[in-house]
């Protein structure tokens, strides 16, 4: 039975025409089902174009094999199939050792070219990771780019061995030997910062040398995006800080709400919103953290945004659009087991809790949908809710209450995350009942409990409510003359990424309407 579907085997037909120079694809294969499923899909890429063979490679990962442009030493190896949410760096792969080039801009492409230290990493992944495929491709175009830099994509469900051996419990996971060093969604410009220790350096030198913009935005997301393109179509000067392109959408399995778009999933989103930003040649400055605003002192002066890098961007307008982030409980024991057995995403790291037991923590919707998709790949779920009943809808609760492997625990209030040190092992809680405290042997713990905005470095500046959101009036205006805010960050109810769009168009409306008056 073909590996790749007829729909897929005609569009990578037609892509694969895109590749100018010969490729071989090396593999390291024995006789077990996964190598038979590995040969025919590479046998099935070689047969959809004369500038594709396929040969034999030793590696000590089996199944495994390497891209490689004939006669030189670029490309990039594949330790499982990259099958699922990788098919696309498979691609990807396929197309830029093949010669067609990343798409990078010139100041990314010469960055990379200039790094002189041979580097060798190891990204660990799983095929319903939403956020892996941005490490991997980003690394895998930083090797095409520069061969002093290698790269092996592991498929963790393939091996779980090793997976297990180093410990690894959230993926993407990327290591240099034996050092950790980038877990979580990261892209190009990270890793550049990775590699090329002056990176952050001249960076933030090109963020203070800026001339003052007439608009800023800080943040990423939808609102953000929205405020940049309406601010940018007023023909006025405008700016984007952020610390990624995309914001919380990224971590957005599936968006079904979309008005106009029928499914769409948050990766794709993201793409789409930067590259209707790019059209309108808004200055973004990313991988940047913004931790300080500086309000102008009198009317009429320029406000600042500093940044962890010790970047600085001036404005005669700021929009604040920062997003939120996952809630966490603020117990002992959870910051310390985080990636380790602690996790808030369960489409990326839910594979590598195969056949173990875990705790969702949260009965709200996001709680319950994790919980039922955990299900299917744990030993056994179980659901602790602070509250006596689940806040989830009634179709998502009897779905739950009909998988035989999971468990519902109400009035529990989580009070401690256990671990020998380097893992979780169980977990503590109040029973709000009775005042008892009691323990669960779980392997991991899933955190759904809320979101909460990401303002905890503008206490001093405008002001929050109570839930540190920042509070706006009807236009986004903040109490600060000249500063406006919009999106999940604020106090505008439901936090929905259609909102966030009107939000952050009313923030860059208002934002030249106070330009303009004043």
């Amino acid at each position: 039975m073909p590996v790749l579907n007829d729909a897929l085997t005609a569009q990578l037909k037609q892509l694969l025409t895109n590749v100018s120079q010969p490729i071989e694809l090396l593999a390291s294969l024995d006789n077990s089902p996964k190598s038979a499923q590995t040969r025919d899909l590479l046998t099935e890429i070689a047969a959809l174009s004369d500038k594709v063979s396929v040969g034999e490679l030793a590696d000590p990962r089996t199944p495994s094999f390497l891209i490689r442009r004939v006669g030189t030493d670029i490309g990039v190896r594949f330790a499982g199939l990259p099958l699922g949410h990788e098919f696309t760096s498979l691609v990807l792969a396929l197309l830029q050792v093949g010669g067609h080039p990343p798409k990078l801009d010139d100041k990314q492409v010469a960055a990379i070219q200039a790094i002189t230290q041979p580097r060798e990493f190891v990204t660990y992944m799983s095929l319903t990771c939403t956020n892996c495929p941005d490490v991997v491709q980003a690394l895998n175009a930083i090797s095409v780019l520069n061969p002093k830099i290698r790269h092996t994509t592991v498929e963790g469900g393939t091996f779980q061995d090793e997976i297990d051996a180093k410990g690894v419990m959230a993926v993407p996971a990327t290591y240099e030997g034996d050092e950790l060093i980038s877990s979580g969604r990261a892209g190009v410009d990270e890793f550049i910062a990775l590699l090329d220790t002056g990176a952050e350096a001249r960076a933030a030198a090109e963020m203070s040398e800026a001339e003052p913009y007439d608009v800023l935005i800080v943040g990423g997301g939808p609102a953000a995006s929205a405020a940049a393109i309406y601010a940018a179509r007023k023909g006025i000067r405008t700016g984007m800080v952020t610390d990624r392109r995309g914001g919380q959408v990224l971590d957005t399995m599936s968006i079904e709400n979309h008005v106009s778009v029928t499914y769409t999933e948050g990766p794709r989103l993201a793409e789409d919103l930067k590259a209707h930003v790019d059209q309108y040649g808004v200055d973004v400055y990313t991988p940047q953290l913004a931790d300080a605003l500086i309000p102008a002192s009198t009317p009429g002066e320029l406000h600042e945004i500093s940044t962890t890098s010790g970047g600085r961007l001036r404005a005669k307008a700021i929009i604040l659009a920062t997003g939120a982030s996952w809630r966490l409980m603020g117990v002992p024991g959870e910051n310390e087991y985080r990636n380790k057995g602690v996790s808030f995403c369960p489409h990326c790291d839910g594979p590598l809790f195969k056949g173990k037991r875990i705790a969702v923590v949260g009965g709200g919707n996001s709680g319950i949908e994790a919980a039922i998709d955990l299900a299917g790949v744990t030993a056994h779920v179980t659901v602790l809710e602070f509250m006596d009943e689940l806040k989830a809808d009634q179709v998502l609760i009897d779905k739950l209450h009909s998988l035989p492997n999971t468990t519902v625990i109400t009035g529990a209030r989580t009070t401690e995350v256990l671990g020998d040190g380097d893992k979780v092992t169980g977990l503590s809680y109040e029973d709000r009942a009775s005042g008892e405290i009691r323990g669960l042997d779980v392997d991991g713990v899933f955190v759904q409990i809320g979101l909460m905005p990401n303002t905890a470095w503008l206490t001093d500046t405008v002001t929050l409510s109570d839930r540190g959101e920042i509070v706006i009036d009807e236009r986004g205006h903040t109490n600060v003359p000249g500063v406006f805010a919009a999106g999940d960050c604020t106090t505008v109810p439901y936090k929905q990424i259609v909102i966030a769009y009107g939000a952050g168009s009313t923030a860059a409306l208002a934002a030249f309407d106070h330009l303009i008056r004043s």
